[in-house]
């Protein structure tokens, strides 16, 4: 196949999804799916992984991936290539897909740094919430993300079973803070 051919690996492609937009983006996203090295993770016909199961950060790529199959989603994990800023998965749910950059939360402090640190990666980021986390201080985190990363389309949040979808419209209505504590709180 041609475009088969054209491959030129993985870091190179996931390189190139910087410098694309709208339909170009989409294509690059296909074309790492479907000529990346992936493999089936554990059998699971909806996990598949570019990366080693001893690389460092397996285990937690992996407790989101499963979370966010529970919520219907093919998972497609990538490979964190030297000299490139990269996002964590590609994420596909009825033919639509999405790059998002894992950020896990575990203790009490700023996820707004958390946040902020996955600019320039893409941008849909993942918070997979494993603590308590004020909702409030989340809602403010999340509203001041969005003001400094121009180009955020979504925040997507994991609460134990709950999916929260957070997307520009949103975060920029003047009730987003009430709107949003009562998604996350209840």
């Amino acid at each position: 196949m041609a475009a088969e051919a054209s491959w030129r690996g993985m870091a190179d492609e996931l390189q190139e999804l910087h410098y694309l937009k709208g339909a170009q983006f989409i294509n690059q996203l296909k074309q790492i799916i479907y000529y990346g090295e992936f493999h089936p993770v554990e059998g699971d016909t909806h996990i598949y992984s570019a990366i080693s199961e001893t690389s460092d950060d397996f285990d937690n790529l992996i407790n989101a991936a499963r979370k966010a199959v529970e919520h219907g989603y093919r998972v497609f994990i990538l490979p964190n290539p030297r000299n490139c800023r990269t996002a964590d998965f590609i994420f596909e749910k009825k033919g639509i897909l999405g790059l998002y950059d894992l950020k896990t939360v575990y203790g009490k402090g700023s996820v707004g740094t958390q946040l902020l640190d996955s600019i320039g990666q893409t941008n849909r980021v993942l918070l997979n919430m494993l603590t308590d986390y004020n909702a409030r201080l989340l809602a403010s985190d999340i509203k001041s993300y969005f003001e400094s990363n121009r180009d955020a389309i979504e925040v997507l949040i994991f609460k134990g079973n709950k999916i929260i979808t957070v997307k520009r419209g949103l975060a920029c209505n003047p009730s987003f803070n009430r709107i949003f504590r009562k998604l996350y709180e209840k």
